[in-house]
């Protein structure tokens, strides 16, 4: 396939999934404003916090180095023997799951049950329900390499409402059964999940469609494990890569969620404030989600099909290197304007936010501080995820594991410095070292695309640097829209809140105009893909 085909797909794969993270945030946010006028902020912390960190570990542990291998370079290749190794998540799956649900149980602090109810089903529920989405495994990784947006919208859009029925309907009709109702509801959205994937190919093998495109499985039993005589079960530079990558991703997993890990394992916060602060983690991470993932996850396919992982930029096709450069260089600057205008709005409006999604209970206290300084984490996790997508995306082997040397270094200092921010400043103390932690890995990352490129005549690093006149522009948003909460936020009516949002409104439509002005290379690649 050639590069701008692939560009073209993969661009759109990556604005079809940011239309879908735009669905699941809205209906994950519309569905915490209404929990949390049904159920206690413990059992939201619990459910929220607890139990989906024990879901997430136990799916990042058993697949995210597959998936990074499986995705790397060309989708012709030996697919039985990829199709082998996805399907070792599965073991992976149940060993990550008896061994986390054992701690889980046995060694965390266990809720009250006058509070948070059936504690002990909530657990083997979610650890049931990663065994059984891994399941599918196989599925998406073939899907998300011949590049089927539309099977992933469909797939995650009908799981997602499927799960928001009934939680919302439990929610209203036995608000008592506690734990049993995010647990039917988690297993019902991994069941979905899966059984879209199934279905969508035990249709498409052997169709006309798959004939026509020569699709490299053609029965649907080659999708399950299969021994091929005098062959190898798996491909073994794939093997030894995702050994690599396991390495880096349970690293990763503790940087991610680093500060779930703080919470539950040394209690720092209780699970009233655990639940506070995951509703304004989610809040806060809107944006995060809905753009800047989607974006990481469809242009590592890109970079890792356009270019070779472990060649140098002199022993690449000139054109690849130049497309993948100018892509690289575009994306650094999207995300860089977005995070920035997050961050420069963010502080301003981040009480009157949460004073409209969840009353006082939400705007006072440590809230707004919380939203404030996430909004500064965003134009963090905007550069990161795009240098460290296309850093994995070339890296070999010998690189990875280096790497792995100092996420490890990295995940000892995240943690002792989240433990004792947390002491000093209580939950801002999480995303304050969170910041810390993505300026380290994007320093790593801009350091391996610096010394990547130095051999040629192409600056992707340039992105990162906007125009003066916006700059300007944001530091002028930055300063009336503060003055306007002091003046009229938020304890003043309505009226002066409706001033408040005038005035925002305004600024950001001056930020946009500036932009379009200055950055019109960007708006003709965002308007052409």
């Amino acid at each position: 396939m050639a590069a701008q085909d692939v560009l073209g797909q993969t661009a759109r794969l990556a604005s079809s999934s940011a239309l879908l993270q735009v669905l699941f945030r809205v209906v994950t946010f519309g569905l915490n404003a209404f929990t949390l006028r049904y159920l206690s902020r413990e059992l939201i912390g619990v459910v929220n916090v607890r139990l989906t960190l024990l879901y997430s570990t136990v799916v990042f542990l058993a697949r995210e180095a597959f998936r990074r291998a499986c995705l790397s370079g060309s989708a012709k290749r030996n697919w039985t023997k990829t199709i082998n190794l996805l399907w070792l998540t599965v073991p992976l799956g149940v060993f990550w799951s008896l061994i986390l649900g054992l701690v889980w149980l046995h060694l965390l602090e266990v809720p009250d049950p006058s509070v948070v109810p059936h504690y002990q089903a909530g657990v083997v529920a979610f650890g049931l329900s990663a065994i059984v989405e891994l399941l599918g495994e196989p599925f998406w990784v073939l899907a998300q390499a011949h590049l089927f947006v539309r099977l992933k919208v469909i797939a995650e859009s009908l799981s997602v409402v499927s799960k928001c029925i009934l939680t919302v309907t439990l929610v209203i009709l036995y608000p008592h059964w506690g734990l049993y109702i995010f647990s039917l509801a988690q297993l019902l959205y991994v069941s979905v999940l899966v059984m879209c994937y199934v279905i969508y190919f035990v249709m498409f093998l052997g169709s006309p469609e798959a004939t026509k495109k020569s699709f490299p499985v053609a029965r649907v039993k080659a999708l399950l494990p299969s021994f091929v005589e005098d062959e190898t079960f798996v491909n073994w530079k794939e093997a030894r890569l995702t050994w690599s990558f396991f390495k880096q991703s349970f690293l990763k997993q503790i940087l991610t969620e680093g500060e779930r890990y703080v919470m539950t394992f040394l209690n720092v916060l209780n699970f009233g404030d655990q639940g506070v602060y995951d509703i304004v983690n989610n809040l806060g991470s809107l944006v995060a989600r809905f753009i800047f993932l989607p974006i990481e996850e469809s242009f590592y396919v890109f970079f890792a099909k356009v270019l070779e992982r472990g060649k140098t930029v002199k022993d690449q096709k000139q054109d690849d290197i130049a497309m993948a450069a100018n892509v690289l260089e575009l994306l650094l600057k999207l995300v860089l304007l977005i995070g920035l205008t997050i961050t420069v709005f963010g502080y301003a409006y981040s009480q009157l936010a949460l004073d409209i999604y969840g009353g006082s209970m939400l705007s006072s206290g440590t809230g707004p501080d919380l939203l404030r300084c996430y909004s500064l984490y965003v134009l963090f996790l905007a550069v990161n995820g795009v240098t460290e997508c296309f850093t994995f995306a070339l890296m070999c082997k010998e690189e990875v594991d280096r790497y792995n040397f100092v996420m490890l270094a990295l995940s000892f200092i995240f943690l002792c410095i989240s433990y004792f921010l947390t002491h000093w400043y209580g939950s801002v103390g999480f995303i304050l070292a969170n910041c810390f932690n993505m300026g380290i890995r994007i320093a790593h990352s801009t350091h391996y695309i610096y010394h990547y490129f130095r051999e040629s005549t192409h600056r992707p690093l340039t992105g990162l640097l906007p125009s003066p006149a916006l700059l300007l522009v944001y530091i002028f948003s930055a300063v009336v829209t503060a003055f306007s909460e002091v003046l009229f936020c938020c304890d003043k009516g309505w009226m002066a809140r409706l001033i408040h949002i005038s005035t925002g409104a305004l600024c950001l439509a001056a930020s946009l105009a500036m932009m379009f002005c200055t950055e019109t290379k960007l708006v003709h690649f965002v308007r052409s893909h």
